[in-house]
């Protein structure tokens, strides 16, 4: 099989020149249609003396993610895997986005950067890194109103698109990994095991997935997929190659992690979900966090892994007024 080409600043100049040369010159910005399986014109993209100002997209982003110029980002397939997904992800964002109060990117070109691999580049949303910056109470009406349009994106559309279908994750086999955990975090000092107490297979079992409960859900709703303005306003919301139709309680678990389980409980109440997949999303998140850290304990750098955990820990009044040994059916 032929390597892929690993992406440089060459790679991103020399694609940015060809579509400067299709749709002419400018100042920092692209205008164009979507390339139909080639190039697409397009227009600026901050050009400087160097050639057009390209940059990596952070740090920890991927080598395939780049800034072009202050109003757009580029995003390189490195593979055919994630070429499938890169270009469902264009078909999908434009679905959701009639059903969402929040901005969704819109590809302004978008063509092959490499015999059989896709780029796509995108409007870049204004705002910052739901992982630096706080969700304000508007922000979870925000939050709320997002997986309220979710739930009314229709499934059928989203399949056909190709989105797939998973079946929900069954708490109980994820309880007992996350006993484990606990357990290698407390030997280590890292995490009181006794928090894991109240998740007993009992509750596991009262908190499975209900028949006929799955929507479309975005399944990767991290701090660093969230735009958030200063103001704790959610602006935006990134990464939608991993949607999928299934659990909402995944979404919900995806926020607890990412802006505190209180503030995801909250927009999950606001959006008319109920006690049990308010719940199920809280011990998805807990069971998650505490697993994915005891993984990650050698690692020189757990600062984000503990930052998630800290966040999906955090007590909620829901969980102290619901009695999860009844065998009452939780809502």
């Amino acid at each position: 099989m032929t390597q892929a080409p690993t992406p440089s600043a060459d790679t991103v100049r020399r694609l940015v020149r060809s579509l400067l040369k299709d749709g002419g010159g400018g100042e920092d910005g692209v205008r164009g249609a979507e390339g139909r399986g080639g190039a697409a014109t397009a227009r600026g993209a901050g050009v400087g003396p160097a050639g057009p100002d390209v940059r990596p997209a952070g740090e920890g982003a991927s080598a395939a993610t780049w800034w072009v110029g202050s109003r757009h980002v580029l995003r390189l397939a490195p593979d055919r895997e994630a070429t499938l997904r890169q270009r469902r992800e264009l078909r999908l964002r434009d679905l959701v986005r009639p059903h969402l109060p929040v901005t969704v990117p819109v590809s302004v070109a978008s063509g092959e950067w490499a015999p059989g691999l896709s780029y796509t580049l995108d409007t870049r949303v204004p705002g910052g890194s739901g992982e630096r910056h706080d969700v304000s109470a508007v922000g979870e009406a925000d939050l709320a109103a997002l997986l309220t349009g979710l739930r009314e994106v229709p499934v059928r559309q989203a399949e056909s698109l190709g989105v797939p279908r998973t079946a929900p994750r069954s708490l109980e086999a994820l309880r007992r990994a996350a006993a484990r955990a606990v357990q290698r975090l407390a030997e280590a000092d890292e995490f009181d095991a006794a928090g894991l107490d109240r998740l007993t297979a009992p509750a596991a079992a009262q908190l499975a997935a209900q028949p006929g409960s799955a929507v479309l859900t975005h399944h990767a709703l991290t701090g660093g997929h969230l735009v958030v303005s200063a103001d704790g306003r959610v602006r935006g919301v990134l990464g939608w190659g991993g949607a999928v139709v299934g659990d909402p309680a995944e979404d919900i678990a995806g926020l607890a992690a990412a802006v505190g389980s209180p503030a995801a409980v909250r927009a999950a109440t606001l959006a008319g979900y109920g006690a049990r997949p308010c719940l199920r999303g809280l011990w998805l998140a807990r069971c998650d966090t505490v697993v994915h850290l005891a993984e990650a304990l050698a690692a020189k750098d757990t600062t984000a892994l503990r930052t998630r955990l800290r966040h999906a820990w955090e007590p909620i009044l829901l969980e102290r007024v619901t009695d999860l040994e009844a065998p009452k059916d939780v809502p």
